[in-house]
């Protein structure tokens, strides 16, 4: 595994947009409006928020579901079949990130949901050195699948994922869990806003709305993994 150098993630500005988690309303839909400023993004992940846009809708919605869907890192589930995966791709970190998300953002793929606007916030807080992908790669350096997501403390906000063959999404988590459990800085969050059949067969679960943002002010205060600081 190797990785480009994106730099400590730098200061931003104060957003001028307010995420108040006493003031959203017991459903998934918390708030419309605001925008997709790199200073936006990052107070709404840090209150407990995040955005995700729906038809004609405009200029944007944001999220804290009720039930938040989390995989905490000591929980992943490997199969044998998805060990024997691991052994056949190679993993990067931060070497494709435009690419992967380009991947979940193919049009052809069920439920997609990545605009152009999203595309360009979130490459423009990778450049900042917020966001950041892994990737899943044959031996000859083809990209076959990834993820991506904000790392914030002890939070790693998981926004997308997807693969070309079979497994490839999975080892690219298989490979972030192995990046958060480097340390011993404490046990850390992937937040996968969902739960999903899918990501519960990996270990995911779900949590309230209340225990997550209990959780989300401990792991703010946690040091980045060793390989984003």
């Amino acid at each position: 595994m190797y990785r480009h150098d994106v730099g400590v993630p730098a200061q931003l500005p104060r957003s001028r947009w307010e995420f108040d988690p006493r003031r959203w309303p017991q459903e998934d839909v918390v708030a419309v409006g605001a925008d997709l400023a790199p200073e936006t993004l990052i107070a709404a992940y840090t209150s407990g928020a995040f955005p995700m846009p729906l038809a004609d809708v405009e200029p944007m919605v944001w999220w804290s579901p009720e039930w938040r869907g989390v995989l905490e890192p000591s929980q992943l589930r490997v199969s044998r079949s998805l060990r024997q995966s691991c052994r056949r791709y190679e993993t990067t970190v931060d070497t494709a990130f435009d690419d992967v998300v380009a991947g979940c953002a193919n049009p052809d793929r069920q439920g997609s949901w990545i605009n152009d606007a999203i595309r360009d916030a979130y490459c423009e807080l990778h450049r900042l050195g917020w966001a950041h992908s892994v990737e899943s790669r044959t031996p000859d350096g083809d990209l076959v699948g990834g993820l991506y997501g904000i790392a914030a403390g002890g939070l790693f906000a998981g926004e997308s994922m997807f693969h070309r063959r079979r497994d490839a999404s999975k080892v690219a988590l298989t490979a972030l869990v192995a990046l958060l459990q480097d340390d011993d800085a404490g046990e850390r969050l992937v937040d996968v806003q969902w739960w999903t059949p899918h990501l519960g067969s990996l270990g995911a679960r779900e949590i309230s709305r209340d225990v997550y943002l209990t959780r989300l002010e401990v792991l703010l205060r946690m040091p980045l993994p060793p390989i984003w600081r």
